[in-house]
C-alpha cells in the first residue's frame, strides 16, 4: 500500500532510540499516524515541527497497519511559530482540536482551514478570529454544527445576539431578551451582514467567540468521554497578553 499527499505536521513522539511517531493532518488522508525512520536525526528534526507543512509518501504493507512515512519538507513555518506565545498556544490547542476527528477520514476544507490559521498566527486579531471561525468548522465536519443564520424562534436573519445552547441556533435580541441568562452571545463577527467593514475586533468579541464554540466543543469531548485539554486557557492567555500590547484603546 501506497500514496503520496501533503500533510501538516500535528505531533510527534519518540519511538526506540532514533525513530518518530508522525501525526499529521493530510488533504485526502485526514489525520493520519506513521512511522518516520531516523526522524530524531538533525536532517529530520527541523522538518518534524508541529505546523509544518510537509510532501509525505506513506507506505505498509496492509491499509489497517502503522505504516512508515517518508517525509520532505514543503512549508517549514515552525520557527516563527515558535517564538511567540500565541504561536506556541495555537499549536498546541490545533493539535487537540484535531485529535478529536477520526483518523483516515479526509477533511479537505478543514485541512485548507489550518493552513489559513497557522499563517497569521503572528497577527493576534486575525488568528483570533481565524482560530474561533476553525472550531465552528471543525463542530459541523464534526456533526454538530452551529446554525447561525437565522433566528430559531423568528426564522428572522437581523440582529442575531445570541445561540441556545439547546438547539446550537441563532436567537435574535426581542426574541431572547427574556431567556438571556440562558442562552450564549453571539459576537457580530460571526453573523454574515452584521459587523460593520474595517471594525476591529475587540476582547470582547473575542471572549464571547471563544466561550460559545468552547461550550460546544467541551460537550462534543464529555459526550464522547475523551479528556480535554487546558489548551485554551494557554491559548486565550496568550492572546489577552498579545491584545493588551497591541491593542490597548481597544481593549474591553
Amino acid at each position: 500500500m501506497e500514496w503520496n499527499d501533503r500533510g501538516v505536521v500535528l505531533t510527534t513522539r519518540k519511538h526506540g532510540e532514533n525513530d518518530i511517531i508522525l501525526e499529521a493532518l493530510t488533504t485526502d488522508h485526514g489525520r493520519h499516524l506513521g512511522l518516520v525512520r531516523g526522524g530524531r536525526s538533525q536532517r529530520h528534526r527541523p522538518v518534524l515541527q508541529p505546523g509544518n507543512e510537509l510532501n509525505l509518501t506513506w507506505k505498509a504493507r496492509l491499509t489497517d497497519h502503522l505504516g512508515s512515512f517518508q517525509v520532505e519538507g514543503n512549508t517549514l513555518r515552525a520557527a516563527n511559530l515558535m517564538t511567540t506565545g500565541v504561536g506556541l498556544a495555537g499549536l498546541q490547542h490545533l493539535a487537540f482540536l484535531l485529535k478529536l476527528l477520526p483518523e483516515r477520514h479526509p477533511y479537505p476544507r478543514l485541512y485548507d482551514a489550518l493552513n489559513v490559521v497557522l499563517d497569521h498566527l503572528d497577527a493576534p486579531d486575525a488568528a483570533a478570529a481565524l482560530l474561533i471561525r476553525f472550531e465552528l468548522e471543525l463542530l459541523r465536519d464534526l456533526g454538530t454544527g452551529l446554525d447561525l443564520s437565522t433566528c430559531a424562534a423568528t426564522g428572522q436573519s437581523d440582529d442575531l445576539v445570541y445561540v441556545s445552547p439547546k438547539s446550537a441556533r441563532a436567537v435574535s435580541r426581542d426574541a431572547g431578551k427574556p431567556y438571556h441568562d440562558r442562552l450564549l452571545p453571539l459576537p457580530s463577527f460571526l453573523v454574515e451582514g452584521q459587523r460593520q467593514a474595517g471594525s476591529e475586533l475587540t476582547w470582547l468579541d473575542v471572549t464571547q467567540g471563544f466561550t460559545l464554540t468552547g461550550f460546544f466543543v467541551t460537550r462534543h469531548v464529555e459526550e464522547n468521554n475523551r479528556t480535554a485539554a487546558g489548551t485554551r486557557e494557554q491559548l486565550l492567555s496568550a492572546l489577552e497578553r498579545r491584545y493588551r500590547e497591541d491593542f490597548p484603546w481597544n481593549f474591553g
